[in-house]
This record gives structure tokens, sequence and C-alpha cells, in this order.
């Protein structure tokens, strides 16, 4: 029947006794509908989402990563997983296939990078993510490892003050990030945001909140002067204050991309005991939040923790997560139960993004020469495998390294390496030689020497402080001819007696002041060695990975040492 217009509908109602108009349509505003008729719901609205975290600067695969055999899934068998170039590939199919696709990083994307990234200050990182089609990254504690300044130079772009490589070099620029950094819980001294806390993106036009952020405990793990005037303020009493201020948008689903993380004893895509700070965080969060993409702990999980959602994918760029979300056109929230997610290997049959291998060869050529250069010999592999004491073989060299260059330099009688300051092992060829690439990898981080006077008494509580944290360790690796006892059993604070202290073989003395070698990162107090801030008679050496260099150099073949130096008692 055709549609009559309302004025002609009028005319005839009395000679014909009615007829339909184009305004006699039902509650819903669909013509010709009844009364108690009313419009479909609409459709919930699909959303993808690809996640990683602390990818570290790895623009180059790190490795083999053990995935199931597909003819015997009750077997592992390591395959090449990694790359950014095929990690893009990845993350392009699947945009394809989904046009509501959003691209998120749970922190720690740069920091303690190998070579081809650290050596441009991860200029390259941040221009190959621009390529990629990254969106957010919530800050991680390593995006602080070059201080606050050069971080918003990595969002805002610019040239780094008296930097030779990077991309500014020869009138070249850096444009910066074209994805957002987010910082919720990080605050400045007139109570603003680092970087925003929050990104708010519209699908189907119903808005989804991205809060972005770091661990509360960032300044236990990072250089002090790098974080000078900034707070880092609880994670789920920072998200829980901001969501009234985002319903007041008309946001009702929040998701959070968050720099801390758990441990599970599963396999990549499993959540087997997961235990840690991310559990306590999630079960405080406002029932708005749905789903945490999580890092900082370089585990893969996918949990559901208090009803929501809960992922991390490894390191390095060798997972990603796939994550799925419908949205509900009525009340803008996620549709119940629709959160689903999957780990996924980045692994590499399929074809890589062109135009990111292109970058990443650029900078491999760039840094061919210095990375390929043979700096020594080892009579074996250095690890970073601890004896029941907290020794390791990788560990003892890299503090009589500096041991070797404050002695000389200063006086130094001993030197202390945080060990998470060594990033990876050193393995060398089949001819014992090890490159500039290797030991830039196992100390990526450009930290400056520093010298000091502790007293015995100090170093006592230095030694203590390895343990300050009850959760997380952090065994100082020792120079050569300095050794000491501990015990497991003792409380902590009274874990060390003094009296097993020695230097060379002479208790220490309590009163005396000994010249001792440090990084400028726990030197400044970092990773909770805070007596180191109370050194006197301060002087600044050399850089770390330089100081390994001369060190091997210097030495024909470096033996593996025997771990020796730190005793554990029950």
């Amino acid at each position: 029947m055709k549609f009559i217009p309302t004025t002609l509908c009028l005319s005839l109602a009395l000679a014909l006794g009615g007829c339909m108009s184009d305004s006699s349509s039902s509650v819903s505003g669909r013509p010709g509908a009844s009364n108690n008729e009313q419009l479909p719901a609409a459709a919930p609205v699909a959303v993808k989402m690809v996640a990683i975290n602390d990818f570290h600067g790895n623009l180059e695969s790190p490795g083999t990563l053990a995935l199931p055999d597909p003819k015997d899934p009750s077997k592992t068998v390591k395959t090449p997983a990694g790359g950014v170039d095929y990690l893009a590939a990845w993350v392009k199919q699947l945009r394809d296939k989904s046009p509501n696709t959003v691209v998120v990083s749970a922190g720690d994307l740069i920091g303690a990078s190998p070579l081809v990234s650290g050596m441009f200050h991860d200029e390259p990182t941040i221009e190959a993510m621009n390529l990629l089609g990254l969106d957010i990254n919530a800050v991680g504690n390593h995006e602080f490892d070059d201080g606050q300044d050069e971080l918003l130079r990595m969002q805002n772009g610019g040239c780094k003050p008296g930097a030779g490589d990077t991309t500014c070099q020869n009138g070249g620029s850096f444009a910066g990030a074209k994805f957002k950094f987010l910082a919720a819980n990080v605050q400045k001294p007139d109570g603003g945001t680092l970087f925003p806390a929050y990104e708010i993106k519209k699908y189907g036009n119903i808005p989804v909140a991205f809060i972005g952020m770091t661990l509360k405990g960032t300044p236990d793990i990072v250089s002090p002067t790098g974080i000078q005037g900034l707070s880092f303020k609880d994670e789920a009493d920072t998200v829980n204050a901001l969501i009234p201020k985002l319903k007041a948008q008309g946001v009702a689903a929040a998701v959070v991309v968050v720099h801390e993380g758990g441990y599970q004893t599963g396999t990549f895509d499993d959540c087997k005991g997961i235990s840690g700070p991310i559990v306590d965080i999630v079960k405080k969060l406002d029932k708005t939040v749905g789903l945490v993409v999580t890092g900082h702990t370089h585990q893969a999980y996918n949990c559901e923790i208090d009803g929501r959602r809960v992922t991390s994918a490894k390191n390095y760029g060798q997972l990603f997560t796939e994550i799925d979300f419908k949205l509900d056109p009525a009340s803008k929230t996620f549709v119940p139960g629709s959160i689903q997610a999957v780990n996924r290997p980045v692994t590499q049959d399929i074809k890589p993004l062109a135009n990111i291998t292109d970058l990443v060869r650029f900078y491999l050529i760039k840094s061919a020469d210095q990375a390929g250069r043979i700096v020594g010999k080892l009579g074996g592999s250095l690890t970073r495998n601890a004896n029941a004491a907290g020794e390791t073989t990788l560990g003892d060299v890299i503090a009589d390294s500096q041991l070797a260059a404050g002695k000389k330099e200063q006086g130094a009688v001993v030197a202390f390496m945080n060990p998470g300051g060594i990033r990876a092992d050193l393995v060398p060829d089949a001819n014992g030689n090890v490159s500039y690439k290797q030991i830039y990898t196992v100390q990526p981080f450009g930290n400056t020497m520093l010298t000091m006077k502790l007293t015995g008494e100090q170093i006592d509580q230095l030694l203590e402080q390895q343990w300050s944290d009850p959760a997380r360790g952090k065994m100082l690796q020792v120079s050569s001819g300095f050794s000491y006892s501990w015990s497991k059993s003792a409380p902590v604070g009274s874990k060390v007696d003094i009296k097993s202290i020695a230097i060379n073989g002479v208790p220490i003395d309590p009163k005396a002041r000994y010249t001792v070698q440090v990084n400028n990162f726990i030197g400044g107090g970092g990773d909770g060695f805070t007596v180191l801030a109370q050194g006197t008679d301060r002087v600044v050496g050399g850089v770390d990975v330089d100081v390994m260099q001369r060190y091997l150099q210097s030495t024909p073949l470096v033996a593996v040492p025997k771990l020796n130096r730190i005793n554990v008692l029950p």
C-alpha cells in the first residue's frame, strides 16, 4: 500500500472511512507497525584488540619459542618467533578482517633494548610501531630509563641533545610517536599527569575508555634522577577515581592497560595458580572495567579474575593477545560473556611487512660495523643461572670488569652489580669469540660507573637491602675477592652476619671506609638500594658496556668463574 501525505489523508478520511499516512508509525518509528510492536534491538558492536607487552625494542626475533608439536601436541618444538615485521603482518591480517581494531602495548615498549634499537636511542622502535599501527602504549618502568624528558621526546619528537647516533644526523628529524603514551597514575608536581590518563575511542558511536598506567612501584626500580618531581599513585585507586569522570562523558565500558602483572605455572594461554600484584589490583577495580591488559613480569597468561578478562603476552614480541569483545548499543557496556582472548605466537609462516623489514634492515646496516666487532674470548658460556646463594657466572664477570675499572681509576676494592641490569646470557661462538652486539645486549642501559666511599657498616646494610622487598629478591653480584654468607631462615634485616663479610680474606671493619664501584642506577638508590645514595666522595667513571669491552680486550681468555663468592646458610 502506498503512503498518502497527512493533509490528503485528512480530506479522504470522511469519504473513505480512513487511510494510512506517513505519521501512522509505531512508537519505534517504523511505518505501519502496531503500537504494541517494538523495533528489534540494534546488533552488538564487535571490537578486536591486539595486545603486546614488554617489547623492549626487539625489532629482530629474539630466538625460538617452545610451541606444541603439530605431530604430537603432548610435546613441544622450538619454533622461530618474533620480529616486528612479522608481528606487523599478523596485526595487519587481523585488522583487515575487523574494521573495529585497536592495538595496545602494556608498557616497556622501549628501554633495555638490543643494539639495533638501543644504539639509536629507541627511535627505530617508535618508527616501527608507527608503521605497525600501534594505537596506545601505557608507560612502563623502562620508558623512564633515560628520564622523563627523553620519554616526552619519544612522544613529541625532536632531536636528542648531544646524541650522534639518531635520525637527526645530517639534517634528519625524528617525528615522535603517532600513537598515544598514557600515564594515568604518573603525577606531576602541579597535579596533572605526565601523559594523558586515558584515550576514548568510539565503535558504532559507543565510547570505550582505555586507561593506561605503570606500576606504582616504578620509583623503586628506576633511577631517581630520571623521575624527579613525579609521583606514582596506586593503580586501582587511580582507575576508580577516573570512573565518575568517564561516566560523565557517557562511557560505560573501560579497558585498563597496566604495566604490572602476575605469575602462573601453565603454558602461555593458561592461568594456572595466578599470583602476583595484578590479582589484588583487579579485585579492587570498579565493575565498569571489564578487561585488563597487563605486563612487567614477562609472563604469558589468559585469566578470568573477579569476573574480568586479564591477559599478558610474555615479552619481546614473540606473542600477542587477540581479544574480541562486543558492546551493547543500548547500555553501552560490554555484552556479558563476550570478552574472549587467546595468546598467539608470532610465527614466521607469514609474509613480513616489507616497509618494516626495510626499516629494520636500514638500522642493522647502520650498526653493522659496531655490532659485529669481536671484543673478547671466553672459556665458556656466561649465564644468568643462579646457584642456591644467588650468584651467577655472568654476574661475577661483570662485577670483575667493573672492579678492574674502579680499581685502576679510584682504587676501588669491591664492585656490586644489580641483577636487573643483566639482560641476556653471554654465549661465545665455536671459537670462543663474543661480539660488541652481544655485550651490548647484556648491558643495554648505558649506565655510567660510580665510585664512592662506604663504611663497613653501610656495606652490611647494602647487602641486607637485597631482601627489602620480600616478594622480589635482588641478589647483588659481587667482584672477585669479596665474600660473605647469608641465612635463608634469618629474618629480613638480619640475613647477613657482618662478621662473615671479607675483602681479600680480611673481615671488614664496620667503622672503616672502603672505595666501592657501582653503576649510577643503583648508586642513586635504584632497585631499593637506598644506602648507596649515602655514599661519599662520589666520582663518575666510564659507561658499563665500554668497561666490559676493555676488560675482555685486556684478558686473553676469560674463564668461567667458580661460584664461591656468596655462601648461603640454612
